[in-house]
Formats: C-alpha cells, sequence, structure tokens
C-alpha cells in the first residue's frame, strides 16, 4: 500500500529521492541539465508530497508550483524505479491534482522531456494532452509540455 504525504521541500527523503531523479534526468540527457528557467525551492513550491510504502520507505514524490490563480505547474515528479509500473505515479498525481483543485486552481500544467518516453506515456494516459511550449520552455528543442483541466467538485480518482 503507498501513502501520499505532505512533506517540506527540505523533507530528507524528498532531498534524496529530488537527487536520485536528478542523476536520472542527466544520465538520461548526456550529463546535461536541459531545464531552462528558475528550478523550484521552497520559496516557490505551494505543495510538496512524498509517497511512503507500509514501511516507511520513501518510493516517490511530486511538487506544484502555482503559475497563475488558476493554474500551477508540476514540478520534481519522480518514482524510484523499483516502484514503477505499481501506481505510486498515479497515487502522487492525484494527490497533486486535489491539492491544485482544494487551493482553487483548475489547470495543472506540466514540462517532460523528449528524453523521458515513459513518463510522455504515463501523462498522455493520465489524461494531460499536449499544448505549447510555454514560459521557459518556448525554444527548447528538448521540452514537452502537456495540460490538463480540473474539474472541481470532482475528487482526483474520479477525474
Amino acid at each position: 500500500m503507498t501513502t501520499v504525504e505532505h512533506r517540506p521541500w527540505d523533507d530528507p527523503n524528498g532531498i534524496h529521492l529530488r537527487e536520485r531523479q536528478r542523476e536520472e534526468i542527466l544520465a538520461r540527457y548526456g550529463g546535461e541539465d536541459t531545464e531552462p528557467g528558475v528550478h523550484p525551492s521552497a520559496a516557490d513550491v505551494a505543495v510538496f508530497l512524498i509517497a511512503f510504502d507500509d514501511a516507511g520507505t520513501p518510493l516517490g514524490c511530486g511538487a506544484l508550483r502555482q503559475l497563475d490563480d488558476t493554474s500551477a505547474e508540476v514540478k520534481r515528479m519522480y518514482v524510484e524505479p523499483a516502484a514503477r509500473g505499481t501506481g505510486v505515479a498515479t497515487a502522487v498525481l492525484r494527490a497533486l491534482e486535489q491539492a491544485a483543485v482544494d487551493r482553487g486552481w483548475t489547470t495543472v500544467r506540466l514540462e517532460t522531456g523528449t528524453g523521458q518516453p515513459d513518463a510522455i506515456r504515463f501523462y498522455e494516459r493520465e489524461g494531460y494532452r499536449p499544448i505549447p511550449l510555454y514560459g521557459d520552455y518556448v525554444g527548447s528543442e528538448v521540452s514537452l509540455c502537456y495540460e490538463r483541466v480540473l474539474s472541481p467538485g470532482v475528487p482526483a480518482d474520479a477525474r
């Protein structure tokens, strides 16, 4: 069973998971940091979630950064390789979407990269639709952007 918890950005488990994500991204993109713009931080992340198994082992994480009055961006979505395909990513994403709705945000956007076909398949399967590059991603040759409009009052797992 997976439990998804709100945690502070500087939670040691979150730091560990984000470092593992960074290592994977660097390996996929030839050692290059491909994220344009300001990296997420405690100052601009409104929601940070960590998924744990029954033994308390951190399995994955995700964050939301507010973009404007009605939208937020998914940041630092990551699941440990051994936990992929087990529903952890879906649990984190649904919890992020619910957190967005709870804050009155009706649109969730995200950026992923061309070197992450597993992430592309996941987001498309979860109802995210391709959109033009936005913000700091405009002009990026490796970025793909997605969006999902949420239904206020409808539980995240029913969307």
